[in-house]
């Protein structure tokens, strides 16, 4: 009975491919020109510039996040509350839509239908 079961163990063992780790190491696929057309050396210059950039980036976030809580500061001090920006942006964002293009012309096509409807019932 022992027999039998090392045999069939020995048979499907032998049909699994065994990889040679030291074989695939030394066999590295060796490369030209990458999927992109970049040389090795552009593709290298390209990351350590990338790599650069994301740097900056997170400098100039850390950067932002100082100046806001310097601003939040300043507020604070000075009395002024978030309500008084909401009050100041609206203000400001109301200014800016009276001053468009859009609603002057709507305006003034009013202006006109209201001029031309209260002389027709005259």
């Amino acid at each position: 009975m022992e027999s039998a079961s090392q045999g069939l163990l020995s048979d499907s063992m032998t049909d699994v491919p065994v990889d040679n780790p030291s074989a695939a190491a030394m066999a590295a696929p060796s490369r030209t020109l990458p999927y992109n057309g970049l040389t090795e050396a552009e593709e290298e210059e390209l990351r350590a510039e990338l790599a650069k950039v994301e740097d900056e980036i997170g400098t100039l976030r850390q950067v932002l996040a100082a100046k806001e809580r310097h601003c939040g500061e300043l507020k604070r001090k000075l009395g002024l509350t978030p309500l008084d920006d909401l009050k100041q942006n609206l203000s400001k964002s109301w200014h800016d839509v009276q001053v468009s293009n859009a609603y002057v012309s709507a305006s003034n096509t009013l202006e006109d239908w209201n001029d031309k409807l209260t002389q027709s019932e005259a």
